[in-house]
């Protein structure tokens, strides 16, 4: 039997693939472009929905990229054996459900039909699911929000730190992974979304400094004042819905996951290794 992981390449694959590949089972990737072999891991060239090779006896789904695409590939696929799966989301199907930007309101609701879309198509196939929603990701120096400001600080030598009171709950990459593999084997998981995040909930702005700290080269602070940021929040509509969750507490309950999966994610002790993408 095989376990087919979609989104190999992504930060959470980077670290779930060498601990599936220590396990028994096959393990196939699907990604656009060519890598380098791994123990145990076949790499296929392929995309989702509509360029999945066939791959036949197939004992377990993992994905970590858009999940309408998923739905929609698992609404068609012949799946004989009812493989198990497991993805990942995303918190923003509710941080941003009552946005002030259209946009991210049609995200929200975006993400939530699709978790709904994987619920039927994977009742279809009579396929046990699992769905993580995960805080900020990072540790892999993949992630779109806290690597390349920490890259772009690293550049300028300059590290702006934005007033805000909200409440942040980063988490990490490897910690994600290691809740996808327990939510493969644990059977309580199956039919749930379950939130997780880090091991700490700290200030925006604590979590901004302590970014700083982990950077490997001397920067000077910044300090963006409120008013600045309502002023930039009025007049650049791409950093709306950003700066408006500055005083919004963007963090997760893990009471539930931790219950069922056993993982206890760590707190946020960044790194410089977190900033940097794999080679």
């Amino acid at each position: 039997m095989t376990v087919l992981v979609f989104g190999g390449s992504s930060q959470i694959g980077h670290y779930l693939l060498p601990l599936l590949s220590a396990r028994d089972e096959p393990v196939l990737a699907l990604s656009r472009t060519a890598h380098a072999p791994a123990p145990n891991v076949t790499w296929l060239p392929g995309r989702l929905p509509d360029a999945v090779p066939m791959v036949e006896d197939i004992s377990a789904i993992f994905s970590f990229g858009p999940l309408n695409h998923l739905a929609e590939w698992l609404q068609q696929a012949e799946l004989p054996h009812a493989p198990r799966v497991v993805a990942v989301s995303s918190m923003s199907a509710d941080s941003k459900r009552d946005s002030e930007v259209p946009t991210e309101r049609e995200l929200s609701q975006l993400i939530r039909d699709s978790e709904a879309a994987l619920a039927k198509a994977c009742e279809k196939h009579g396929s046990a699911w699992a769905v993580l929603r995960p805080t900020l990701v990072y540790g892999a120096g993949m992630d779109k929000s806290l690597t390349p400001m920490a890259q772009r600080a690293m550049r300028t030598r300059v590290f702006p730190l934005p007033a805000g009171g909200g409440l942040r709950q980063p988490v990490h990459a490897q910690d994600l992974a290691h809740a996808a593999l327990a939510a493969l084997d644990n059977a309580g998981a199956a039919g749930k979304i379950l939130a997780i995040g880090g091991g700490e909930r700290l200030p925006v702005g604590e979590m901004f400094a302590r970014v700083r700290r982990s950077l490997p080269v001397d920067t000077l602070p910044l300090p963006i004042p409120a008013w600045l940021l309502r002023t930039a929040r009025r007049s650049v509509g791409k950093l709306r819905g950003p700066l408006s969750r500055l005083e919004a507490d963007l963090i997760a309950d893990n009471t539930e996951m931790t219950r069922l999966l056993g993982v206890q994610p760590r707190p946020f002790r960044p790194d410089p290794d977190c900033w940097q993408a794999p080679v």
